[in-house]
């Protein structure tokens, strides 16, 4: 159920739009459809929880006291001798201290990993932020660090790499490497959908996996990658958010095009910026390799990096159905409509480059993205071109709200408590009667009164 509150007007653009897109893109997964409904094969994954499996968790601290030595960003023990029997430290017990087990250690855990968090990884990048050694505690990573190849983010707690593995293992997943995404988000965040390539280390409750089939290639889950991060993916995703969750369910409603609509030029030219994006450090060698890069990191360039997700968001844009006016408005509403207009999109990613850059960078550099790749042919050899994109979509005009048949806003299959979550975090974000009148009646037509506006109906009868 698509959600829109507060202007009408306005939302009745980002309405159309978002129909638009839907019109042409499936979503990920379309649970009606049985196992058609799944292309990509994708399964998802919470991997450690941070209470429940708090036991499993150890500090460098408590690694080092019973007897492990670094190697990396892991911990080791020596293969064959028995554990020292050390009572280690434990951060939040009630005696502060926990010991290894003689001979525990030593034969059945050999190597630690790190646990990663959602805070240490952002879009396309598994080095965010990291931890003090000292201090304990996070902070971002500089761009001195970022550009060091071999800086890997410090984790507060590192975990038993054969758990690990056993907890992938009824998931068949064989490769060095995961997807996964910050499960905390929200509208006032520069982006929605925070999602990165990282290591196959242990991963925190913050984060959700998402593992595609494992018949797929590689370089064809570096696309599911690449759309994940894109500014049209991004614009639907927050028309989808009710409060700060970003559930499994969400995700799987999301538009995302099948592995059939790539061609093999598609897959190459975004595989060739996935990796160069993704490949900063040698912990992200086995995901280079598994792309066909066979070569050194590449260097952390913050232009270069703007670039070339500047070419990935023009690609997603123009593969899902969007002109370039309304690449402009999901960009920046103002830019299209005029300054007063009342609807926003990215608004804090806006206000944070014009303070760092004198400019809404993105939207610049995605535009000139646009018109370079139009103008060199890039599009056309992608088959992009003008009457190309008929040969595997149909061309989809905007959607007239008056025309679209009711519940067209409503997903096929309702999960519990949608309505609930959505709207609180409504009513505890808009002011006013008329506003709460309008978010309660999109969302429970039976619980509001019927003096409510035309935008207000319209958003009833298709929610």
């Amino acid at each position: 159920m698509l959600i829109y509150f507060g202007y009408p007007a306005a939302h009745e653009d980002d309405a159309e739009l978002t129909a638009k897109i839907y019109a042409r893109v499936p979503v990920l997964i379309d649970e009606s459809k049985g196992k058609g409904g799944n292309p990509w094969g994708i399964s998802f994954m919470r991997m450690f929880d941070m209470s429940n499996d708090s036991s499993l968790f150890r500090t460098a601290a408590q690694l080092a006291n019973g007897g492990f030595r670094r190697e990396g960003s892991d911990w080791l023990s020596s293969v064959g001798q028995p554990a020292r029997q050390d009572v280690l430290s434990l951060a939040g017990s009630q005696d502060a201290s926990l010991a290894f087990e003689a001979g525990s250690v030593r034969h059945n855990i050999e190597r630690f990993v790190p646990l990663y968090e959602a805070k240490m990884m952002h879009q396309l990048d598994h080095r965010w932020a990291t931890y003090g050694v000292d201090s304990g505690e996070s902070r971002d990573a500089t761009l001195s660090e970022k550009g060091d190849v071999n800086f890997e983010p410090e984790p507060q707690y590192w975990v038993p790499a054969n758990e690990v593995k056993a907890r992938l293992a009824p998931k068949a997943w064989n490769r060095d490497w995961l997807i996964g995404w910050r499960r905390i988000s929200g509208v006032e965040k520069i982006r929605t959908v925070i999602a990165s390539a990282m290591p196959a280390f242990g991963f925190g409750d913050s984060l959700f996996l998402i593992l595609p089939s494992g018949n797929l290639p590689a370089d064809a889950i570096s696309c599911l990658l690449a759309s994940f991060s894109s500014v049209s993916f991004d614009f639907v995703a927050r028309t989808k958010m009710g409060g700060t969750n970003l559930s499994y369910y969400i995700m799987q409603q999301l538009p995302v095009l099948p592995p059939s609509s790539y061609t093999p030029t598609d897959v190459a030219f975004i595989t060739q910026r996935v990796v160069e994006l993704s490949y900063t450090s040698y912990s992200m060698a086995p995901f280079a390799h598994d792309l066909g890069y066979e070569g050194a990191p590449f260097g952390w360039d913050e232009h270069r990096r703007a670039q070339l997700r500047a070419e990935l968001d023009a690609w997603y844009a123009l593969s899902y159905g969007l002109d370039r006016d309304e690449l402009r408005y999901i960009l920046d509403p103002a830019d299209v409509k005029g300054p007063d207009y009342p609807s926003e999109t990215f608004r804090v990613l806006k206000e944070k480059e014009i303070r760092e850059f004198g400019e809404h960078r993105t939207r610049r550099l995605v535009l000139e993205a646009w018109d370079r790749m139009e103008a060199d042919g890039t599009f056309v050899n992608l088959g992009l071109g003008s009457g190309q994109i008929a040969d595997t979509a149909p061309t989809i005009q905007k959607s007239v709200l008056a025309n679209l048949p009711d519940g067209a806003w409503m997903r096929a299959t309702q999960q519990p408590n949608d309505a609930g979550a959505a709207l609180t975090a409504i009513l505890k974000a808009i002011d006013g009667l008329s506003k709460r009148l309008e978010g309660t009646e999109a969302l429970s037509p039976h619980c509001a009164t019927a003096a409510v506006d035309a935008g207000c109906q319209r958003a009833r009868r298709l929610s």
